[in-house]
This record gives structure tokens, sequence and C-alpha cells, in this order.
């Protein structure tokens, strides 16, 4: 389950790398997820090695701060959207997504073995703020979001 998860971890480090890639992505958020990147290599050790002690509170608050300045200019969500938006939004949802997994396996790692409360926080305000980027990158990318529409039509019957 260890292995798992900063196995994981390491992956949704990889998927950032792919979000930074791509060309659209803002100055603020680039260093937003290089100082990511920098996280998750700590937070992975601090997975791989029993007892140690990595991720602080300040690093859940950054990413808080984070957040909340970038979803500040966002327009308030009324519906539910796809991962979609362009490709840099598309990579971001992907990371997103890769994360919350990392989410699991440290939650499931948790059930057996000790590891502190800062990690599983550290990777929930993550995901988040991983959602709020992408939302952003759909704006640069390709202009718009993907909104779910349930009433669309379920196909010739």
């Amino acid at each position: 389950m260890r292995v798992e998860a900063y196995g994981t971890v390491d992956e949704a480090n990889s998927a950032i790398g792919m979000v930074l890639a791509n060309d659209v992505v803002r100055d603020d958020i680039r260093r937003c997820l290089t100082d990511v990147q920098h996280d998750l290599f700590e937070l992975g050790g601090e997975l791989c090695i029993p007892g140690s002690e990595a991720i602080a509170a300040g690093f859940i608050s950054r990413l808080e701060r984070d957040l909340d300045r970038l979803n500040a200019d966002l327009p308030p969500l009324k519906d539910f959207i796809l991962p979609g938006g362009g490709h840099a939004a598309s990579t971001c949802h992907l990371a997103r997504t890769i994360v919350r997994r990392a989410e699991r396996r440290v939650a499931t790692l948790m059930t057996t073995e000790v590891v502190r409360d800062e990690v599983l926080r550290y990777l929930n305000r993550l995901s988040d703020l991983l959602f709020v980027i992408a939302r952003v990158l759909a704006r640069v990318d390709s202009g718009q979001e993907v909104i779910w529409n349930r009433d669309r039509v379920q196909g010739d019957d």
C-alpha cells in the first residue's frame, strides 16, 4: 500500500509536468505548479520513509491562498463541468484525477499505518486547486468550459 501511495504521488507529479508543457500556462500558474511539483517530491519522500515529516501546514496554506486567488476571477459555478476545455485544461483535469487517486491510496494506507493528516489534507486541497486551474486554462486555451448537459440526446432508439 505504501508503494502504491507514493507511486501514485509520483504519477501525479508527472501529470502536472504535462500541464506545464502547455504554452498557454500563465506565469503565475507556472510558478504555482512548479512549487507543487517540489511539494509532491517532498510528500512522496514522507510516504516512502515511515516516520519522516516533510509536509508542513504552510504548504497547505499556500495551496489555499493560490486557490482563493485563482478562483476570485472565475464566474460562480452553476453547472457541473466535464473534463475538457482544450488541451491544457484537459491535462490539468487528468492531473486532478490522479491526485484524487493518490488521496485514496493514502487514505487506504492510513488504515494500517501511521501517515500524518497533513499528507491527506495537502492532496485534498491540491485536487481542488487543480480543478480551479483547469477552469482558468479552459478559458485561456479554448475560451470555454464544457458544461455537463443532462438533457442531451441519448441516441436513436
